[in-house]
């Protein structure tokens, strides 16, 4: 069993301008489909693993300092159903799916589907971003994003499945921010952070 994240920030510009697009369950239903997407496709892939494997996914769409830093963390079993539906088989040790190849699928998934959104008309702009509410302006913003590499996060549980699973099961089954961590007075509801938390968002660290 391994523990995956899919992150929409691999294009740093793209989430440095989140606050001004309408983020919204369109883009985050968007990140979650191409994601699966992209492991059950390499997965099947006889090159690869040539199986159907299972999915587990939770939506995080803040870092543990608060920051806007949606990405998906997904329990992936170590094997699944070759595709004939005869036999189980096991991916090797220590080994699911290449990360690079994920890597590269996912972007052009997400990017492909984001500007197939643009063109319908289903995103909105506002602030410092409106004026890529013009396609070729979009296009000019998403081009850096297109040459970067995605990094997939990829890691088998250090404590085991079980370990994996109450951590997932913290976000599914109780409030995304605690009432001690939400301060107010006569100035604006603003949420909190411990030095720690904030440190690793000062220094890039995974949440």
């Amino acid at each position: 069993m391994a523990d995956r994240r899919f992150d929409s920030s691999q294009g740093e510009k793209l989430v440095r301008c989140s606050a001004d697009i309408a983020i919204n369950a369109l883009v985050y239903d968007l990140l979650f489909k191409a994601a699966s997407e992209t492991m059950l496709t390499i997965a099947a892939d006889p090159k690869h693993l040539g199986a159907r494997i299972g999915i587990t996914a939770v939506l995080h769409t803040w870092g543990s300092a608060m920051t806007h830093h949606p990405h998906v963390h997904m329990i992936v079993p170590g094997g699944g159903i070759v595709l004939d539906g005869s036999r189980w088989i096991s991916s090797r040790p220590a080994f699911l799916l290449p990360v690079r190849v994920l890597g590269k699928l996912f972007r052009r998934l997400f990017l492909t589907r984001l500007l197939q959104f643009h063109d319908a008309g289903r995103l909105a702009f506002f602030g410092s971003a409106a004026h890529l509410a013009d396609r070729r302006a979009f296009g000019r913003y998403l081009s850096p994003v297109r040459r970067k590499r995605w990094v997939v996060y990829a890691k088998p549980p250090f404590a085991g499945p079980e370990a994996v699973l109450a951590y997932l099961s913290r976000y599914t089954h109780r409030v995304a921010i605690s009432n001690s961590r939400i301060s107010f007075d006569e100035r604006p509801v603003s949420p909190s952070a411990t030095r720690t938390t904030a440190a690793r968002a000062a220094t890039g660290s995974r949440s």
